[in-house]
């Protein structure tokens, strides 16, 4: 479903198609901002966050498990919106987006007329952020993100990819923060006043002011009541990738003893139990309260990353280099 006829003819034939999207990034608010905007009667969200089907570069090198299964094909993907009334505004969320070279061309060519919403975030604390993420969803195996973001070439020939990383993609972690290329693919597709752009920082100190300029952004009631979320902080990562492969097989139940322990489990317990004893399991043997950022790495990153900081100040008229302290670098 890649031309542009495949991806119009819905919106020719009547079918509903959705009429804004969140773009990205993760660790920068989408959730919550997602989870927000639930709440209000003229807007109807996918009740499937990250559909992901927009960006054709993101597909998966093997299907995980999951209890929700992501569109495969144009109908499955439009399907997520067919419970949204007339009158209301049709959204999707999904925070791999931005950071797809092939998502905006094909939002343009389903729905000419969308609306875009992107949050960007000091690139320093989103990478640290992103990568504590990537852990915990065994995208990453590596616990240093310095090594990590040093195996960026050999990953992208295929090498040194972690077992059950699904999206290796995703691990171009410098990638993500060309914010003035990323919003460029928009604006090459879309209209200026099309595009609206939140900054973390705005979104943190003034929850509800952010939401309300996104209500503004829609053209829906910006008076609506909405039950304030904060942000998704990442507070948890992995302390042990071999035991939470253990928890995952006996999940699974992959491989012989896996079966066998898991049989065993089965026979002694009822699966709410057993769910719960694997949930605490874990919390407390995998999970480990997320390490402070390296304030050395930090600085580096920042030092490497100021011209894509200044880039997207200039880019959008704002400040971005001071209100991110890039100006007092040394």
């Amino acid at each position: 479903m890649s031309t542009t006829e495949s991806l119009s003819a819905p919106r020719a034939a009547g079918v509903r198609v959705p009429d804004f999207f969140i773009v990205g990034h993760h660790k920068s608010g989408t959730s919550a901002l997602y989870e927000m905007l639930k709440q209000h009667p003229q807007i109807y969200l996918s009740p499937l966050k990250e559909p992901r089907f927009m960006a054709s570069d993101m597909r998966e090198r093997f299907m995980q498990p999951r209890e929700h299964r992501h569109p495969q094909t144009l109908d499955e993907y439009l399907a997520l919106f067919a419970a949204a009334r007339p009158e209301q505004r049709a959204g999707e969320a999904s925070a791999t987006y931005l950071w797809s070279h092939t998502a905006a061309a094909r939002i343009a060519q389903l729905q000419p007329a969308a609306r875009i919403i992107a949050i960007l975030r000091e690139p320093a604390s989103f990478l640290h952020s992103l990568h504590m993420t990537y852990l915990r969803a065994h995208v990453e195996s590596e616990k240093d993100l310095r090594r990590a973001m040093s195996l960026e070439g050999a990953r992208r020939e295929g090498k040194r990819i972690p077992r059950r990383s699904h999206l290796p993609q995703l691990l171009q972690y410098a990638d993500h923060v060309r914010y003035a290329a990323q919003l460029r693919r928009y604006h090459e597709h879309f209209a200026h006043e099309q595009v609206l752009v939140l900054i973390y920082d705005d979104f943190r100190a003034d929850n509800d002011g952010a939401v309300r300029t996104v209500l503004r952004f829609l053209d829906v009631d910006e008076s609506a009541s909405i039950e304030q979320i904060d942000t998704n902080v990442t507070t948890r990562t992995v302390r042990s990738h071999q035991a939470d492969d253990v928890v995952y097989a006996v999940t699974r139940g992959r491989g012989t003893v896996a079966r066998a322990a898991k049989l065993a489990v089965k026979a002694l317990t009822t699966q709410r139990l057993r769910h719960r004893a694997l949930d605490v399991t874990r919390r407390r043997v995998v999970m480990a309260s997320a390490p402070a950022p390296d304030e050395q790495l930090m600085l580096e990153l920042r030092r490497r990353f100021k011209p894509e900081v200044q880039a997207a100040s200039e880019y959008l008229g704002r400040d971005l280099v001071h209100l991110w302290g890039y100006d007092r670098l040394d």
